[in-house]
């Protein structure tokens, strides 16, 4: 009988699964499936976005103040998303709200170093906006998207708070997003805006790639084992 080369089996097979690793890494969009579509993943920030746009229209984590309709101001956003990780929402603590970059180039308005007008794609909702969503300035997503809107639900044709503050007055105006064309700016953090939650990195605790390097491990002994088996018998 002839020998079996282990070695050889070996190299061909982590070969293999390295290949299959880094074709199934290359082949993912920018935007991932989390928690069964209750949350998704994006590969370009390096956030998660949840996927329900309008919680708080349904609910409150018992903060008062919240409109019918998921409205609220900066200061209750912010009791919000403090209350939402008290509850450990779906399984996870560390909610936010989205941020602002500033000052940021690709905003078409540029003020001493403030940055806001249309195509702001440096801040969080921005990049979602333009870049994840497929939105169009002055166009509302709820009307102009591509196919990756259909993975979220409530997303309102309306302002949405963002985390940061405004730097000339912090202690009076925070700035927003518009989903309803693209817009960003700034405004006096007692209006009521919609909250969109979202948290820093990915909601898996094991990455996908992970545990099929695990699941090789495992086949590679069985491998392994057989061909010592082999050598033995012949």
């Amino acid at each position: 009988m002839a020998k079996l080369d282990g070695g050889n089996v070996m190299k061909k097979y982590l070969g293999g699964m390295v290949l299959a690793l880094w074709c199934c890494s290359s082949a993912n969009a920018a935007l991932l499936e989390r928690l069964g579509g209750q949350a998704y993943y994006d590969t370009d920030r390096n956030i998660t976005w949840l996927a329900n746009a309008n919680l708080a229209a349904t609910n409150t984590f018992g903060v008062t103040g919240i409109a019918l309709n998921g409205r609220m101001t900066w200061s209750e956003a912010n009791e919000w998303i403090a209350a939402m990780n008290s509850a450990n929402y779906l399984g996870v603590n560390d909610w936010r709200l989205p941020t602002t970059l500033q000052p940021d180039p690709s905003c078409q308005i540029q003020s001493s170093g403030v940055s806001w007008g249309y195509f702001c794609t440096g801040s969080e909702m921005g990049h979602l906006f333009y870049g994840e969503l497929g939105g169009v300035a002055l166009q509302s997503i709820v009307t102009t998207h591509n196919a990756n809107y259909n993975l979220f639900s409530n997303v309102q044709s309306y302002i949405y708070w963002s985390g940061t503050v405004y730097a000339p007055a912090p202690g009076s105006n925070a700035w927003l997003f518009g989903f309803d064309g693209g817009g960003q700016d700034n405004t006096n953090q007692t209006l009521a805006l919609h909250v969109w939650a979202v948290r820093p990195g990915d909601i898996v605790p094991v990455p996908a790639a992970v545990w099929l390097f695990g699941s090789a491990m495992g086949v590679f002994g069985i491998v392994r084992r057989r061909a010592r088996t082999s050598v033995a018998d012949a």
